[in-house]
This record gives C-alpha cells, structure tokens and sequence, in this order.
C-alpha cells in the first residue's frame, strides 16, 4: 500500500495540529522484522522522484522487506534539524572554563564579571561557567588544554 505525499493527501476538518507531535499508531511504527536490501543515495534511479520532494533534506532512499508478510517498504531518511557541532567536545554546563579576553577588552571584561566570572592569575585567564560562555557568546574564546581548545 503506497500512502500519498503530505503535501497530496485530502484535507480533512481535523483541528490544525502543525507544531504538535501526534501520537503514532502502533500500525504506523517501523515494519517488524525486516531486512534492508537496498540504500540508494540522492540522485540515484530508485531516489529522482524523492530527491525533487525533499531537496538537499534527502539522506538516503531504502528498501526494506519482510518476509513474513511478503512486503517491500519504501523508506526515506532525511534531514529534519541542523545544529552548529564541534566535534569531541560535550561540556557540562556548569564546569568552569577558562576564557581568553583581550587586556583592551574592559566592557567584555565587565560582561563577564557580571556572571560571575573571575580572573586566574595562574592560568592568566577568565574563569566562568560553560553555561554562561554560552549565553554570553564565548565558546569561541574557551582555552581550556584538558579540552582541546
């Protein structure tokens, strides 16, 4: 059974839930027990079609099969968020880090006083929760070694 694009299916009265995730029925959930048999990338014969739907949000085309119940699934794998990433580092918010502010810098230096950051003379750096690097803006100036930064 082949189900209709989002965007081709009849519109129905149901209350607008855009923004909400719906419950999936248990029918809905990934087909038990199948074997993928093919991963097309974008682009390939099998994805053209697909790949003018979604775009550059299009990952990957598969094939599933269930043998059990005798079916071929169409599967797409796409890109639904994008988040800027730096790999390796995954800092717990509330450990202190070391920053860098220029000797020039008074109203940054100032900014980070405010939340409660201090100067370490031993580490001739600014000391300040990665929390508040965050909200600051900062984590581009985070020098901390056990970090790789």
């Amino acid at each position: 059974m082949s189900l209709p694009h989002p965007s081709r299916r009849a519109s129905t009265n149901a209350p607008n839930t855009a923004g909400h995730r719906a419950e999936a029925p248990e029918a809905a959930a990934s087909p038990p027990a199948t074997t993928i048999g093919t991963t097309l990338r974008p682009g390939q014969k099998g994805t053209r079609e697909l790949l003018k739907t979604y775009g550059d949000q299009l990952i990957c085309v598969r094939y599933r099969y269930d043998k059990a119940r005798g079916k071929r699934y169409k599967t797409v794998e796409l890109i639904v968020d994008e988040q800027d990433w730096t790999p390796g580092t995954n800092i717990q918010p509330d450990r202190r880090v070391f920053i860098e502010i220029g000797y020039g810098e008074m109203e940054l230096r100032e900014e980070v006083k405010a939340a409660g950051g201090f100067w370490s003379p031993e580490k001739r750096a600014w000391v300040l929760s990665y929390r508040k690097v965050l909200l600051l803006g900062l984590e581009k100036r985070v020098i901390d070694e056990e970090l790789g930064l």
